[in-house]
């Protein structure tokens, strides 16, 4: 299976993309903003299943292809490097969106079931995911060792296990600090840009990094 080495390696990687604030973490705050502790959570769980699924389709679809194809993996890997840039170039100038995201989530509080399906709706579709499982998430696979689609999964679980840990931590906190991330524009202005810049950074260590057979 996986080697230590390259866990620890895809682990770190996978750190670095889920704290970057992006459309799930901003649909996380906003939940916690508007209706508090539990909506937050049950939003995380939503996620995380969303984005699993993504995993699966990887690991069962396009992962085979993009594993047997240098071409199909060197172009997939340089439009997602390309996209995550300009998403973080698009969060940057966007910075105040934050805000906007917590206003549009008021209003009365949503059932359990209707928060977990629409954290799932986001998770599925966040296009920051598709992007990192497609075009990174191959390159940490031992071919040597086979079963590709299972290490696949594999990776896939360390990504969702730290992705839960990292959003929760996000819904709580914002859901303890309602009143001080809300009155306060800057803040959440700062939150937005960081991550704009965080994401940049990333798209340009993807684009460097690759496969050497």
């Amino acid at each position: 299976m996986v080697s230590p080495d390259r866990l620890a390696a895809f682990a770190a990687l996978s750190l670095l993309l889920i704290v970057v604030p992006g459309p799930s973490v901003l649909f996380v705050i906003g939940r916690a903003l508007a209706h508090g502790r539990r909506a937050a959570l049950t939003t995380v769980v939503g996620n995380t299943l969303g984005a699993y699924l993504l995993v699966v389709a990887v690991a069962l679809g396009i992962g085979s292809v993009v594993e047997r194809s240098v071409l199909v993996f060197t172009a997939l890997k340089l439009a997602g490097a390309a996209y995550l840039v300009y998403l973080g170039v698009k969060a940057w100038r966007r910075r105040g969106s934050l805000r906007e995201a917590v206003a549009a989530s008021g209003g009365p509080a949503h059932g359990g079931l209707r928060t977990l399906w629409e954290g799932f709706a986001v998770g599925v579709a966040n296009p920051k995911t598709m992007v990192f499982f497609a075009a990174v998430l191959p390159q940490f696979v031992d071919r040597e060792q086979g079963h590709v689609p299972a290490q696949m999964l594999l990776l896939g679980m360390v990504f969702n296990g730290i992705a839960v840990i990292c959003d929760g931590v996000w819904g709580l906190a914002a859901s303890a600090a309602r009143d001080w991330f809300a009155g306060s524009p800057r803040r959440l202005a700062a939150v937005g840009g960081a991550g704009g810049l965080t994401m940049i950074g990333l798209g340009v260590t993807v684009a460097m990094t690759g496969r050497t057979d």
